[in-house]
């Protein structure tokens, strides 16, 4: 995969911007050190549930306005947004399985950031799920579908296998739940 993304730079600001969006770009060990001590600092568990509602918000805000800035419209703009993900280091994102009617998906991630970093610049090695990072995106990105669509669920997403636990990839499963 070649990215092609745009990246305008604002010569009196220095403001980095793909398709209209402010960006920031940081080397993986910088991003992902600070993903380690803040998961530290306040428990796992905090941590994810804390940037689960962060993702889920941030992954429906992208959708919605990349959906204006392409034209996109329902599942379309998901596929778009696993593809924008692969582009920009976070790891390779692709559908196992998905259903837009139904709110269900099974989405693929080789080569995580997260566990290709383990080891380096003093990130720890675990055999545990590591990529928790990217559920709340996904079920953010269905949920814009869904609305997009017309569709009555809310979904939840949950990384079910890691490639941290020894597995080929990552899976994430998104389900929809009873609103």
């Amino acid at each position: 995969m070649q990215p092609q993304l745009p990246i305008d730079v604002e010569e009196n600001t220095g403001i980095w911007r793909t398709d209209g969006l402010p960006m920031i770009y940081v080397p993986r060990h910088f991003f992902v050190n600070n993903h380690v001590e803040a998961e530290a600092a306040i428990g796992r568990d905090t941590y994810a549930r804390s940037l689960y509602k962060a993702g889920y918000r941030s992954a429906y805000f992208w959708c919605e306005q990349e959906a204006k800035t392409h034209g996109l419209r329902g599942l379309a703009v998901y596929e778009h947004y696993l593809k924008r993900l692969s582009q920009r280091g976070w790891g390779l994102f692709s559908f196992e399985e998905v259903d837009p009617a139904s709110g269900h998906a099974r989405i693929l991630l080789k080569h995580s950031v997260f566990v290709l970093a383990q080891g380096i610049a003093g990130v720890p090695v675990t055999k545990d799920k590591v990529c928790y990072l990217f559920a709340g995106w996904f079920s953010g990105a269905m949920d814009w579908v869904g609305q997009d669509t017309g569709q009555p669920w809310k979904t939840h997403s949950a990384e079910t296998r890691c490639e941290a636990e020894g597995h080929d990839h990552c899976v994430f499963t998104v389900t929809p739940v009873l609103v």
